[in-house]
């Protein structure tokens, strides 16, 4: 039995601007487990380079990225939808071992199954380095 995870497509603009700030804030939280609860079982993601898929190499990926990605907080914005599909810009800033602040922007489009899961998440995303000074983002946005 598969659990909705609303809003559910075919979406509006308002569900689909609800869709993306529920994304951001459960990346902001930086909890793969609680991340990967949005994906269908069997997802399919290209991050940048790397393709995978089902949930657990969705945590697996998450994780990795994390430890590497320090301070990460991310701003995802709407940018298109149609049916039970969502394109969303974003970027966000984080900082490696080193102390090296880094901004990333990027493009992503998803594909929802009938119960609000993504079923496909490809990610383009490109990176910048930035001084500390620099930095626009210093933590998730408030809860909604």
């Amino acid at each position: 039995m598969t659990t909705d995870r609303p809003p559910l497509p075919p979406f509006t603009r308002e569900t689909a601007a609800r869709k993306v700030r529920a994304a951001e804030d459960a990346w902001n939280t930086r909890d793969p487990h609680k991340v990967a609860l949005a994906y269908s079982e069997d997802s399919v993601w290209r991050n940048r380079d790397t393709f995978l898929t089902g949930r657990a190499a969705i945590v697996e990926f998450l994780t990795a990225k994390w430890a590497r990605e320090l301070e990460y907080a991310l701003r995802k914005d709407l940018w298109a939808f149609d049916g039970n599909r969502i394109a969303v810009r974003f970027q966000y800033e984080s900082r490696d071992a080193d102390g090296q602040w880094w901004r990333s922007y990027g493009n992503e489009l998803w594909e929802f199954d009938e119960h609000g899961l993504m079923t496909r998440r490809e990610a383009s995303i490109n990176d910048v380095a930035i001084t500390e000074s620099d930095r626009r983002i210093h933590g998730p946005r408030p809860v909604q």
